[in-house]
């Protein structure tokens, strides 16, 4: 017991420092667990695989992780996921199981083992792009809500894939009637759970949830036993995890039960993907060299041009598509599960799994540099992009702008106060969300969709010869990007811009900026002033009617 307390301490540890140094490169911390493990195992500290401990951890950081993802795949999400990204996350699937089928054979792989490295090849990490697009602040934009109902079909297809395989026997004994009825049972667990989940559950926890210890305790107990209940089905324990937290989708209790797993998750599943990178280094590597290769560049480059014709078909801008395509150009946490499954089952050898490891590393590092870079990658791209657009233009906005006093970027809190006093006709929007284009279309605004890292938005822009340009978006360097846009200009508008310090607010005003917006700042002026004029009951009536008719929008 003390040998395995201090193997474990020695791994977290480990993990620890290689995790401060993956955040200072940008990178997930996955990569930083994989390296933890493959350090271990190629400079033998000692042996991860042999100890039942550390695979019990394993088992249970996929059964924690599954359960959070069936607690927070809620059924009312599921209704919200748009027409285009539904067609879009089934057409990917689609063609990149397709294609990365037909490469795998090429390869020489029994169809077994083509079909899960075709599976592996076709799910992207849910937990890395929404995280790449909140730190962006992109998660509002219409790429970014593509993106997200696309992995969010990704996910339930990649839970349905998981329940079929985890009831199969060794592939090299599975006959037709053994997958009917692996589907009829699994058909059969799905109903009861999603039963039981509206009709039992919430009532048994709402009961519960008067005491939050008590609350811990069932959820730990309901996710064990759902275990205990799935094993004995034939399925793995891993699927149970998605069950029991499907159950619990529906309860008000949900969110509090997720942030108190959550915890365990994180502990449980580093241990995974460390056992995972132990047996990518201890693995024979030899001929695996090309099929990763051809693997990583078919994710990076394929799956994005996949995106891009089925956006362009569907009549979205090729910017649109190139972003939206980015955020497939890896491998998720999804395919390595199914890979570990797979192995577990006795489905895929260890050399297959090995192979999708490196696919995932490799995928998973580049990607993330291409996405946080986006922009810069559309300039370069933006000719042979062309291809991809189709005549028929799906997105809002309007295509064409006159000649308007004021441009707004931005139409949020800040940007609908400052639209509220502004003449209507006077006034042009640019605007990134599409829910936000709609309303403001409705009630007779201009809008042009888009946002300001566009090119194409930025010479349209130029276009408008406004007298005055107000940007709410507190991002610096979008700022300063147009900032540099006018210095050359002569007639050059007044510029007002956003900060979010007094270090940027002094950065921005050297940059050549009129005047710059610091909410708190700015706000105690406006109120300062009103408050120092003749007739204060007047001037605080007419500030707060225009707040109100803001609200209103």
């Amino acid at each position: 017991m003390e040998g395995i307390l201090l193997e474990l301490a020695a791994t977290v540890v480990l993990v620890t420092i290689l995790s401060a140094f993956a955040r200072m490169l940008k990178q997930p911390f996955i990569l930083a667990y994989l390296a933890a493990g493959v350090i271990i195992a190629t400079f033998g500290f000692f042996h991860l695989s042999d100890r039942e401990t550390f695979q019990l951890f394993s088992d249970l950081g996929i059964m924690f992780l599954l359960f959070l993802v069936g607690l927070e795949i809620n059924y009312t999400s599921l209704k919200l996921v748009g027409k285009v990204s539904l067609i879009l996350g089934l057409g990917q699937i689609v063609f990149t199981s397709l294609f990365g089928y037909i490469i795998a054979t090429l390869f020489g792989y029994d169809w077994l083992e083509a079909l899960y490295i075709a599976i592996a090849l076709t799910f992207s990490s849910t937990i890395i792009i929404v995280k790449l697009l909140s730190d962006k602040k992109e998660l509002r934009s219409l790429h970014g809500k593509i993106s997200v109902g696309m992995l969010l079909v990704q996910d339930a297809v990649a839970v349905i894939i998981l329940v079929l395989l985890s009831g199969l026997s060794d592939g090299t004994g599975t006959s037709f009637t053994e997958l009917i009825l692996t589907l009829i049972k699994g058909f059969l667990l799905v109903s009861i759970t999603l039963w039981i989940g509206k009709k039992i559950i919430p009532k048994l926890f709402d009961h519960l949830a008067k005491s939050q210890e008590l609350l811990f305790i069932s959820s730990l107990a309901w996710v064990l036993g759902m275990a205990v209940i799935v094993s004995f089905m034939g399925f793995s324990i891993e699927i149970a995890g998605f069950l029991a937290g499907l159950a619990l989708s529906n309860s008000l209790e949900r969110m509090q039960i997720s942030n108190k797993i959550r915890s365990l998750r994180d502990f449980f599943i580093v241990i995974f993907f460390v056992l995972l990178g132990a047996s990518m280094a201890l693995s024979n590597l030899s001929g695996l060299a090309w099929p990763i290769i051809v693997f990583s560049l078919f994710v990076l480059i394929g799956n994005p041009l996949i995106v891009l014709t089925i956006l362009g078909f569907l009549g979205y801008r090729k910017r649109t598509g190139l972003l939206t395509g980015l955020t497939v150009a890896q491998i998720s946490e999804f395919s390595l599960i199914v890979a570990a499954v797979g192995l577990k089952l006795g489905h895929i050898s260890n050399a297959t799994v090995t192979l999708i490891t490196g696919v995932g590393i490799i995928t998973i590092t580049i990607s993330t540099y291409m996405i946080i870079n986006a922009n810069k990658l559309y300039k370069l791209l933006q000719s042979p992009l062309s291809i991809f657009e189709s005549r028929t233009d799906k997105e809002p906005g309007i295509k064409k702008s006159r000649k308007r006093k004021y441009v707004l970027i931005g139409c949020h809190r800040t940007g609908i106060g400052i639209a509220a006093l502004l003449p209507k006709n006077q006034l042009l929007i640019i605007e990134f969300d599409p829910d936000v284009v709609h309303k403001l279309q409705k009630k007779g605004y201009n809008v042009l969709f888009g946002d300001i890292t566009d090119p194409e938005i930025m010479e349209d822009m130029l276009i408008t010869k406004a007298e005055v340009l107000i940007i709410t978006s507190p991002d610096l360097q979008d700022n300063l990007s147009v900032l540099e846009l006018y210095s050359q200009k002569r007639n050059r508008p007044t510029i007002i811009v956003r900060a979010q310090s007094k270090e940027e607010l002094e950065v921005l005003y050297k940059a050549g900026a009129d005047y710059v917006l610091l909410p708190h700042l700015t706000a105690g002026q406006i109120l300062g002033h009103i408050l120092s004029g003749k007739d204060i009951t007047k001037g605080i009536k007419r500030i707060r009617n225009k707040e109100m008719e803001a609200l209103q929008l």
